[in-house]
């Protein structure tokens, strides 16, 4: 279940392509200056840095959980497995491709046929699970209060007991694939295949207000606007009146249904602004473009391009609050073996690089999460 065209030839030929495929090895290079110790009181094991949630190589093995350290400037890999010995995220043809922390617990949540497992976002020490199941297809996680939340799958929206760690009866409201979500004040923003985004009241899940065309989504900035984009249209949402403001994009938002991924866009948590990546048909973009809202001059051109011969893998962007930068997951333009050489950029908020992490696997990143 891969990103990008070129990923989802990937999927079906990598193993014809790649006859040899170099081990899984973690690179300990630095990130240079972003190698910074900001903690002055740990909270625990992973609390100074930011997960890489990663697909993993489909077919071959599970996805898997990194954490990059600012202390340090280099990442650890496969942290869950090493600190839950004897349980893992099987089966192997099942895609890792969310996560998210929430009510100080950090949600990872698996496609096909995959599990929903729950740990502390600390020690990573799980703290429950929905077992992987043959015909499962979830997809991502928001949380509603310290009790419940929501998944969404492949097959609508179910509610997701926090106590019990199962799930309810399936939504009504909403139908087929559906894949991000988001909370904001007395709503929930759902991205539906069919629909675009629909938006639920948080008291009964009913249907407020439905946006057609939007496929990318969502990010929230700091006034509680919650943002997404399809065709040439960035959006924004008012999170009290549902008032929708149109931007227009200089390029087209393309979808990510077809091997579906967390949607390439986020925010910075410090003030309303908004960055997007230019992704291909099916995700690929080697452009990021910034929206400062209100200021439509903001998107006339790119506000990052990545470096030659690489581009994004899987949402592909994040923005971390404790070093008010971007981060930029990539691997090599191209196929097979290509799809083991990665890339954790680092930007400022001016657009420059300002670090770079390089590694080799077959990781195929998903989705960064931060605390």
């Amino acid at each position: 279940m891969k990103k990008t065209l070129t990923t989802k030839l990937g999927a079906v030929a990598f193993s014809l392509l790649v006859l040899a495929a170099s081990s899984c090895k973690k690179d300990a290079v630095s990130a240079n200056n972003n190698s910074k110790a900001l903690k002055t009181q740990s909270l625990g094991k992973y609390d100074n840095g930011f997960f890489l949630i990663n697909e993993g190589w489909y077919g071959h093995g599970t996805g898997s959980v990194s954490f990059y350290s600012f202390a340090t400037g280099t990442k650890q890999d496969s942290i869950f497995t090493k600190e839950n010995p004897g349980k893992t995220l099987d089966p192997a043809t099942s895609t890792l491709e969310y996560g998210t922390i929430f009510s100080n617990k950090l949600f990872l949540v698996s496609k096909v046929g995959g599990p929903v497992v729950v740990t502390d976002p600390y020690s990573l020490v799980e703290l429950g699970r929905i077992a992987a199941v043959g015909g499962n297809n979830w997809q991502a996680f928001v949380g509603i209060d310290a009790t419940k939340g929501l998944l969404s799958s492949a097959s609508g929206i179910y509610p997701f007991n926090l106590s019990t760690y199962t799930t309810g009866a399936k939504l009504t409201s909403v139908t087929g694939s559906v894949g991000d979500m988001i909370k904001s004040g007395n709503y929930i923003f759902v991205l539906s295949q069919s629909k675009g985004v629909v938006v639920l009241n948080v008291a009964d899940y009913s249907v407020a207000k439905t946006i057609s065309g939007m496929v990318v989504a969502f990010t929230k900035t700091p006034d509680g606007s919650v943002w997404a984009a399809g065709g040439t249209s960035l959006i924004k949402i008012n999170p009290g009146t549902l008032a929708v403001t149109t931007i227009a994009l200089p390029f087209t938002a393309n979808s990510t249904w077809f091997a579906w991924h967390p949607g390439s866009i986020t925010a910075s948590t410090q003030n309303n602004t908004v960055y997007i990546a230019n992704n291909g048909t099916f995700s690929g973009a080697t452009t990021i473009y910034r929206y400062i809202d209100g200021n439509a001059a903001s998107l006339t051109s790119p506000f990052i391009t990545i470096p030659a011969g690489k581009e994004l893998y899987g949402s592909g962007i994040g923005y971390v609050a404790q070093t008010n930068q971007l981060v930029v997951t990539t691997v090599k333009s191209g196929f097979g073996a290509n799809y083991g050489v990665n890339d954790l950029y680092f930007y400022d908020l001016n657009g420059t690089q300002v670090g770079d992490l390089a590694y080799s696997g077959y990781y195929f990143p998903a989705i960064p999460v931060f605390h």
